[in-house]
Parts: C-alpha cells; structure tokens; sequence
C-alpha cells in the first residue's frame, strides 16, 4: 500500500490498473456529516466489479455457475471525505494463490487531493453449484498479468488457497 498520502491524483493512482470515478452523493454521509464508513466498502466493490469484468471473472451469462465469492475485506481510513467531493477507486490484484485473488484498493479524495483510504479484500473463485472454491483459470491468470502488466510468477503466491 501506499505510504506517501499527498500528491497528484495521477501519481496516487499510479500502479492501479483499473480506476473508477464515482460522484460523492449527499446521502452517503452520515450524521457526522462525513461518508459513512460502510460507502467505502461499497466504493471498493464498485472497483473490484470493475476489474473483474476486464478480466472476464464476473461472467453475467445465468448458465455459467462459476464466479467470484468475498472472503475478506478491510479498510484504513485516512481522510475524511464529506459531500461535495468525487472519489477515484483503484484497484490492483497483489497476488493470485491457487483458488484466489488479493486485491487492493485505494480511494482518492479529488477536492483533497489525497488519499482518503486504504484497502484489501480477497476473492474466491467459487462453484455456485458445488458451494466449493475451484482453482482460478488460466485464461483469468492471464488476464490479470496482462492488465497488471506482470509477470504471472510475479502474481502467483507459492501458498495454496
């Protein structure tokens, strides 16, 4: 994860191949008047979405019985970030184990011009109709290397999930 939190949104951004936009609405803050903790989560998801569909994971043909399931997730607040504001979203797959995905994410302030937050989640690739974890394909594999632009050695962890 990042450790500098000021910059450009470009450098900010940097290393994350799939960036979404979203508009901050008046109704994500909460009493606090700030975005309410849960937003970011579904800030994140709107991103992995995003990433999984360049990658051909998220397959919305009803036949196919295979997709991803959300095992993990987590967040570091940085910043608060309140309406008027628009947020950017990257994301970017750390690692690929035998039957997940590690991504990470990072939310960006535009009006701060900084950091907001900080996560990581992990997907299972997951058989809807067995209710068991199957190994990630290859084709997806690859699919990730290339949109991270990586090596797949370089993505792939030696420990089996």
């Amino acid at each position: 994860m990042s450790t500098d939190s000021n910059g450009s949104l470009e450098s900010l951004l940097a290393g994350y191949p799939v960036v979404v936009t979203l508009p901050v609405q008046w109704g994500d803050q909460d009493a606090f008047r700030h975005v309410n903790n849960a937003i970011y989560f579904r800030w994140y998801e709107s991103g992995r979405i995003a990433y999984n569909r360049r990658t051909g994971l998220m397959n919305p043909d009803p036949a196919v019985t295979t997709g991803p399931i959300l095992a993990a997730t987590s967040n570091n607040y940085r910043r608060q970030i309140a309406f008027p504001d628009t947020v950017h979203v990257g994301v970017r797959v750390a690692t690929i184990g035998r039957t997940s995905l590690a991504f990470e994410h990072i939310i960006v302030s535009e009006a701060l011009q900084a950091i907001a937050a900080e996560g990581s989640s992990t997907l299972v690739v997951f058989n809807y109709q067995t209710n068991r974890p199957q190994a990630v394909p290859d084709a997806i594999r690859h699919a990730i290397a290339s949109l991270e632009g990586k090596s797949l050695e370089s993505l792939t962890r030696s420990i089996a999930h």
